[in-house]
């Protein structure tokens, strides 16, 4: 009886005991979860400062890892103004990452774009010519910084490399540095608008992992353009008219902010408040006021005008390229508004009737669609003879037709000539002009329905739809004119 008390006391003092070591980890358990809403704060934070690229961006900081874990090749790729160097700039930023950024558009040659990276990267090499001398002072410059901490190579624009002096030995020479360099502090990514077969390497050779970047869609497109607008509910109520009629031929958001912006203070002009909130039937009669210059707008350009359309020292900037006053031979010429993506498209078409599909090569390919060797073989005179006949005959059987893939083949060649320079007639190679837009096909049903062009029915044997151009060469020099565009350099003559 007298021992029986001992027995709910041990208990009770192995109860707190037990209660006293159990509360131990407790303490652990709040405190890992302070760190967590600060991450998914700024997480949140760069999110919202770049809309419609979520997926991207979580895939980038999981490809990127952690600040001291090698990292392999990434290739960010998509069409223009769609986020990718953004994308790319702000991540590294959140995480706190060094990185060396060289565009290749702007770095227009070899030279300056070695000295770039090797200024960045602290080398007190001020002068680099050639390609060994680069990859020798690159890995002399990472040596020395030595210290445990990934740094990043952003090469921007990569597709330009292509039209340069030896440009694909510098374009490869950029894509075999995490081979060549073999450096657990460096890590490289590119950003192109080209697709990531363009940049295919050899046997062995370590392949970037690509990551796309898809147009935005419409929701995205009105969430980007909303941004830091001073009167939101105003500008709202202005998409909600506008935007739509746009998104179909083009969803770039350059563009659209370019072509919008006057529509907007046109939008504006009856409101003496622009805090005011409008309804439905203030709405109808602000977009019965401004549809009219919708209209004239969706028949202007929506692409940002190539270099060669700027006149030198003109003060009229982008707007009075768009409006086309500033060429005195251009738009005055024409009877008739079109886009600059369908002239591009006319003049392809006129191109690929007028021109025999076995001289595209010798036309547009910046080696003159032959390699070296070919080059040296001599053609006979028998063989030219049938050349030249078979040339003439096309012509005296007036316009030919030709299918959709030579066309827009021949529409992506002419349209980088006038941004960049490039062996042949001094421009950029593909998509780095006016570029492939979204609205191609839609701009090519209606010059079909303008009677531009017409179909021709279906070839048995490729089984595709071709096409054969109405336009006669006046017109197109006409079209040509307006753009700047030296057609004369690209018709067969005899």
């Amino acid at each position: 009886m007298g021992k029986q008390p001992k027995t709910p006391e041990s208990a009770r003092r192995t109860t707190r005991s037990a209660s006293s070591v159990s509360p131990a980890p407790t303490p652990s358990k709040p405190s890992a979860p302070p760190k967590t809403p600060e991450l998914s704060s700024s997480l949140n934070q760069l999110l919202s400062s770049l809309r419609g690229r979520k997926a991207q961006i979580l895939d980038l900081i999981r490809f990127l890892g952690p600040s001291n874990a090698p990292c392999l090749p990434l290739l960010l790729y998509g069409n223009a103004s769609t986020g990718k160097t953004s994308t790319v700039l702000k991540v590294l930023e959140h995480l706190k990452r060094p990185f060396v950024y060289a565009s290749c558009r702007s770095c227009h040659n070899p030279r300056i774009l070695f000295e770039s990276v090797l200024s960045q990267l602290g080398s007190n090499q001020k002068r680099c010519k050639k390609m060994s001398d680069f990859f020798n002072y690159l890995k002399e410059a990472l040596a020395e910084r030595n210290n445990g901490e990934m740094v990043y190579l952003i090469f921007d624009s990569i597709e330009s490399v292509r039209s340069w002096d030896n440009g694909s030995k510098v374009l490869s020479l950029l894509l075999t540095l995490y081979d060549k360099l073999q450096s657990d502090g460096l890590g490289l990514i590119y950003i192109s608008r080209s697709t990531p077969d363009v940049y295919l390497l050899g046997f062995g050779m370590f392949q970037p992992i690509d990551l796309c970047f898809p147009d935005y869609n419409f929701e995205e497109t009105h969430s980007i353009l909303m941004r830091n607008q001073a009167y939101p509910k105003l500008y709202s109520s202005f998409l909600s008219v506008v935007l739509r009629p746009f998104t179909r031929v083009t969803r770039r958001i350059d563009e659209l902010a370019l072509a919008l912006d006057p529509l907007y203070k046109k939008y504006c002009e009856p409101l003496t408040d622009l805090t005011i909130i409008p309804n439905e039937a203030m709405k109808r009669r602000l977009c019965d006021y401004i549809w009219s210059h919708v209209t004239a707008a969706l028949n202007q350009t929506f692409t940002i005008p190539p270099r060669a359309l700027t006149e030198k020292g003109s003060t009229g900037g982008i707007k009075r390229q768009l409006s086309g006053l500033g060429n005195e031979t251009g738009l005055s010429e024409l009877d008739f508004h079109m886009s600059v993506s369908a002239k591009y498209l006319l003049i392809s078409a006129f191109l690929a009737s007028r021109n025999p599909a076995t001289l595209d090569a010798a036309l547009f390919d910046s080696t003159g669609g032959c390699d070296g060797r070919k080059r040296k073989r001599k053609s006979s005179q028998s063989g030219i003879d049938k050349k030249n006949t078979r040339a003439e005959e096309m012509l005296t059987k007036g316009p030919g037709t030709f299918p959709l893939e030579r066309l827009l083949a021949i529409f992506q060649c002419i349209t980088s000539v006038l941004e960049e320079d490039c062996p042949l007639n001094e421009g950029k190679p593909l998509k780095n002009g006016i570029g492939m837009m979204s609205d191609v096909l839609l701009q090519l049903s209606t010059l079909c329905n303008s009677s531009f062009l017409c179909k021709s029915g279906n070839c048995p044997l490729e089984g595709s739809v071709r096409y054969r151009s109405m336009i006669d060469e006046d017109m197109a020099l006409k079209v040509a004119r307006s753009v700047n565009f030296p057609l004369s350099n690209y018709v067969y003559r005899r």
